[in-house]
């Protein structure tokens, strides 16, 4: 008789993550199994009407005033900000030169600019290995989330990430309601992290409120234990920790659906935490954001009045009653990341997908895709009788993929969900939007502030 895979006190540790027996094994199934390769037609283009819509000037003025009416009718709007993202990752070419002491390019440019950070005030007077271990570990730049750490100067002061996000937030996202606006902003931030960013918002909340004359609701969420998934070993068995416990790793951006499942509103933006700027450069950011805006209003109000016609089919009906998403997509300029493509369906039908390098075994796809995924998103949660959509309904289970890490010396393969913006809005209604690469500018390495577009205007 085979022995069972799973002991009693692996179920208890399953249990106590909210995972059932069940969604264990089929889990290691899919390490046996893999993904089925997705039926791709072609990449998503402007050109011959591929996909992307290109709006003119004027169609862009329209949909700008669409949406500053849609904010009039005392609609809930929520900014949905990805925060778990801790900062390490920034800095692993300064963690190198601490230990191996090899001043690189990369190495030399951070010190010889290091007063042109936020944070470089902090660095005065201090030189090397010094200036860096002060940063890292003094200033705990290397523990602390990347919302909270100093990207940008001003003045007389320097912001955070989320504090860009504050101010972004009340120029495009802040709704009338009675005599006043008032702009609603989500982060899904780590456990470890949430006592940080509570504090840190709550200090900076009265300066921007009174700035910009809205009130705020910020709402944190952490990425739910149960979307943590099983490690395996490289022959599909349950990877253990020394203890002989399970490895459990968090399942990516596609848990994120559950938080944002949760958010009781109409629209919400999606945008990453590092994806921000100084204000003399939002004006772009912010004329954008509302002609996605504006699309998806008039995209929503189409869909709408169709599914209040007694003339659909069932085909039809189910088709059109579903989330919408319109997605900004801007030029391939060589940035990493996925792009949109047009997918054929298991039913034949065609639809429009956001899909990474990992999900595209044709990699003459990529090379001819000519847009990429900034991750700018604007999404309709709502059905047409004011019923918020069960998010988790539109996932596609088949869109995840497996990944190759270690562990302790050991190889092990990892589960990732289905993305957010990929596989986990798979079974959504998309809309792909031509904007402009002004509106994308992510911090990947601490080197990245240093560019113009993160530096003050006098620079």
């Amino acid at each position: 008789m085979e022995a069972p895979i799973f002991s009693s006190n692996d179920v208890a540790q399953l249990e106590q993550r909210g995972i059932t027996l069940r969604q264990a094994e089929q889990q290691l199934e899919r390490f046996r199994t893999g993904f089925p390769e997705l039926d791709i037609v072609a990449p998503a283009a402007v050109r011959h009407k591929k996909g992307i819509i290109r709006p003119s000037v004027a169609e862009r003025q329209r949909y700008i005033a669409l949406w500053q009416e849609y904010m009039r009718q005392g609609h809930q709007v929520t900014k949905f900000v990805p925060a778990s993202g801790a900062a390490s990752r920034m800095f692993k070419d300064l963690y190198a030169y601490l230990d191996s002491g090899e001043e690189t390019e990369f190495v030399r440019t951070f010190l010889s600019n290091k007063d042109l950070f936020a944070f470089g005030q902090s660095l005065q007077g201090k030189e090397g290995k010094e200036a860096v271990r002060y940063l890292l570990e003094d200033m705990h730049y290397g523990d602390l989330p990347k919302g909270l750490l100093l990207f940008h100067r001003y003045h007389n002061s320097s912001r955070t990430p989320a504090e860009e996000h504050l101010v972004e937030g009340a120029l495009y996202a802040a709704t009338q309601e009675g005599d006043g606006k008032v702009c609603r902003i989500h982060f899904t931030v780590s456990h470890q992290h949430l006592p940080l960013f509570r504090q840190h918002i709550a200090e900076q909340l009265p300066l921007y409120q009174k700035k910009y004359g809205v009130h705020y609701e910020i709402s944190f969420s952490e990425q739910l234990p149960s979307t943590d998934t099983l490690a395996a070993n490289p022959d599909g068995t349950p990877f253990r920790n020394p203890d002989g416990t399970l490895l459990f790793r968090p399942g990516g951006h596609g848990a994120l659906i559950e938080n944002l499942n949760g958010l009781n509103c109409d629209i919400a933006f999606i945008k990453n935490i590092d994806n921000v700027v100084p204000d003399y450069r939002k004006l772009s950011t912010v004329h954008f954001k509302q002609v996605l805006a504006g699309i998806l209003v008039e995209e929503q109000q189409r869909v709408f009045q169709l599914l209040r016609s007694t003339n659909l089919s069932d085909e039809e009906r189910q088709r059109l009653n579903r989330p919408i998403r319109v997605c900004g997509v801007v030029r391939n300029t060589g940035e990493p990341g996925g792009g949109p493509f047009i997918v054929r369906e298991k039913d034949g039908s065609l639809s429009y997908q956001i899909l990474e390098s990992s999900q595209i075994s044709d990699k003459s796809l990529m090379a001819r895709s000519t847009h990429f995924n900034p991750v700018d998103l604007v999404c309709s949660l709502r059905d047409a009788s004011g019923k918020p959509y069960h998010l988790p309904d539109f996932v596609d289970p088949d869109t995840g993929f497996i990944s190759h890490k270690s562990k302790d010396g050991k190889e092990l393969l990892a589960l990732e969900l289905p993305g957010l913006w990929n596989g986990a809005m798979s079974k959504w209604n998309t809309i792909f939007v031509e904007v402009p690469v002004s509106t994308f500018n992510p911090v990947k390495t601490v080197n990245d502030l240093l560019r113009p577009q993160h530096q003050p205007k006098h620079n």
